[in-house]
């Protein structure tokens, strides 16, 4: 048995519209880690690019020193 590139496109497709109606609930928490990874992950770099200030600097900011 042979299938041709259609009837496999129309097949994954299938699979993919099954698996988002039967796993909704855990196809959302596992693209809403991944986003929330992602914004890490740019957070951090953005971090690792900026300048370096003091804690007391950052405390003061906070109004957690007088």
């Amino acid at each position: 048995m042979t299938v041709d590139e259609l009837q496999l496109k129309t097949l994954v497709k299938e699979a993919v519209w099954e698996l988002t109606q039967e796993r909704r609930e855990e196809l959302s928490d596992f693209f809403g880690e991944l986003i929330e990874d992602m914004a890490l992950a740019r957070a951090i770099r953005e971090g690792e690019a900026s300048e370096s200030v003091s804690r007391d600097e950052v405390l003061a900011l906070l109004n957690v020193l007088p």
